[in-house]
């Protein structure tokens, strides 16, 4: 069994975390959270290709925003277990300790500023939408 290094989980989850490269790195290419988040690119595609301009583009995106929201809270729970924890879980046979680094605390302090900011964006552009019908944008 190979060693999983919860920094390159964490870097995974917050750069390709929303096509669910960080749950195949951790679980393997059955995962099937992993193939959901990896489902919502194609998914934002086709409901991109039928709405043929008469829709907003948030909309297309939408899927794609919140698997990326889901993968930047995944991101903060992995960078945030502690590392004898995450050796019981992900690690038991490996010989191999974990051991953090200020790489993971940089890793955790983006994904907080970029999720948090993905997130209140999400939200505002939907009550843009929903209530003044985009009139704010």
């Amino acid at each position: 069994m190979s060693h999983k290094n919860k920094t390159l989980a964490t870097a995974l989850a917050l750069t390709f975390g929303g096509l669910g490269a960080h749950r195949f790195y951790l679980h393997g290419n059955v995962d099937r959270i992993g193939l959901l988040h990896a489902c919502s690119l194609p998914v934002a595609g086709l409901v991109y290709s039928q709405t043929e301009g008469s829709m907003d583009v948030f909309f297309a995106l939408l899927p794609l925003l919140l698997s990326y929201i889901v993968a930047f809270i995944a991101a903060l729970v992995i960078g945030l277990t502690p590392d004898e924890q995450w050796d019981a879980r992900f690690n038991p046979g490996s010989g191999t300790r974990s051991r953090s680094t200020w790489l993971l605390a940089v890793l955790l302090i983006a994904a907080l500023m970029i999720g948090a900011t993905v997130l209140i964006a999400t939200i505002a552009r939907a009550f843009d939408l929903m209530y003044t019908g985009g009139a704010y944008g």
